[in-house]
């Protein structure tokens, strides 16, 4: 739906069924592929994971290439294995930024959660790289909430997960120009947000929100037109999230494969199909094969 003023583009999450639970899939998009060089983000949850949660809800390895995955959990916990060798536990506010270059696997298991279930609320997104980097050695950076810069303004609080705004910086080494940013707002509160980024997006997490003139549901992202510097009110306590940067150029997508070159997916299919991406080694039992048909 295409809206006047400061919101280009309203983006609801659509509900996409992962096996065992859903998530609300918001990119890729039919009419908006990429905002800056985010292309892909997923919001799972709130739910209720049951006691004992059952390993069927687990992500198994599985690989990807030319992407940095960054997740962000508001409850729950989540344990990362990888090709690498890491694992790690993320817990709420603290932020895992894993780099794929050319190529990884991890995988995503609820082992902190098993015995006694519990709620789970998390955002995932994929960064596409730059082709300068996409061929780059893989990485993994674990961020603690207490190492992120915490802005403080009238009714707002402002987390910078990766990237600037707002006068803060993450600690987060990225390889493009962006901004990811978690923002509390209270009740009334109102916040001019800025103009520095080529492409931003305002994602509504919950509660109530105003752009300008435009409402905003939650579970929608609203994209924000170039240069504007619209006012974000709060017609409720509101969690948002800000994203966006320099866009890339055109990036193919196929399964967790991405890349500005058809090629170099077909040839992350081969390598997945015949071994060549190591599986983490503390997780080397399952996998998630090659899709086939699609």
């Amino acid at each position: 739906m295409n809206t006047t003023g400061a919101v280009e583009l309203i983006i609801p999450a659509r509900e996409r069924d992962l096996g065992g639970f859903s998530v609300g899939r918001v990119l890729p998009f039919a009419r908006r592929r990429m905002v800056g060089p985010f292309i892909f983000f997923d919001h799972l949850g709130p739910l209720q994971l049951p006691a004992p949660v059952p390993r069927s809800f687990d992500v198994r390895p599985h690989p990807h290439i030319g992407l940095a995955t960054v997740t962000y959990l508001f409850e729950g916990e989540i344990t990362h294995r990888d090709s690498l060798g890491i694992e790690q536990v993320i817990r709420p506010g603290e932020v895992n930024w894993m780099t794929a270059g050319r190529g990884i696997s991890h995988s995503e298991r609820f082992d902190g959660l098993r015995e006694r279930g519990g709620r789970l609320h998390a955002l995932q997104a994929w960064v596409a790289l730059p082709e300068a980097h996409e061929e780059d050695e893989p990485a993994f950076e674990h961020v603690g909430r207490g190492q992120l810069q915490q802005v403080e303004l009238s009714g707002v609080r402002i987390r910078v997960i990766a990237g600037a705004a707002f006068g803060a910086a993450s600690r987060v080494r990225t390889l493009s120009r962006l901004v990811y940013a978690h923002l509390e707002l209270e009740a009334g509160a109102a916040l001019e947000l800025p103009a520095e980024h080529a492409e931003r997006a305002l994602y509504v997490v919950e509660g109530a929100v105003g752009i300008g003139s435009q409402d905003v549901a939650v579970r929608t992202m609203a994209v924000l037109a170039p240069e504007s510097r619209p006012l974000l009110q709060a017609r409720a306590r509101s969690t948002v999230m800000l994203l966006g940067g320099s866009p890339l150029g055109e990036r193919h997508v196929w399964w967790n494969f991405v890349s500005s070159r058809p090629a170099r997916i077909e040839r992350a299919r081969s390598d997945w199909s015949q071994g060549r991406i190591a599986l983490p080694p503390a997780d080397r039992e399952e996998f998630i094969p090659l899709p086939t048909g699609v």
